[in-house]
């Protein structure tokens, strides 16, 4: 909440995304892509990650990312019967560790920051 309980602001809030771009190739990982990897690696699964789109269109996002970075965050594991494992491999955890870190600091910083600019504009 971004103010005193009945003021203008009590139910406004800042939000934020963490985005990675390329200069050339544009964006590489926002939002979506994180929680894609995230799902990857919580759950195991590229299935199971699938986010309400097609496993094709995964794929697709999960190479294209690949492709804009030049190196593999994802690892696929064929199974048998069971069905395979998608894993995120050591570049993609710390890739996703680092954007839990940096999240965090974040979210200290901008607390500090809005809790400031919201003081100065409910007075």
């Amino acid at each position: 909440m971004a103010g005193p309980k009945g003021s203008k602001y009590y139910d406004i809030f800042l939000d934020y995304t963490i985005q990675l771009n390329h200069k050339e190739k544009g964006n590489i990982l926002d939002r979506y892509y994180f929680e894609l990897l995230q799902a990857i690696r919580d759950t195991g699964s590229l299935k199971a990650a699938e986010m309400e789109i097609s496993y094709r269109k995964v794929w697709g996002s999960i190479e294209d990312m690949e492709d804009k970075l030049g190196f593999k965050l994802v690892e696929r594991h064929r199974g048998g019967v069971q069905g395979g494992t998608t894993t995120l491999t050591e570049d993609g955890i710390k890739l996703l560790d680092a954007r839990d870190e940096l999240r965090k600091e974040f979210d200290l910083a901008i607390h500090s920051i809005t809790k400031k600019f919201f003081r100065s504009i409910n007075n």
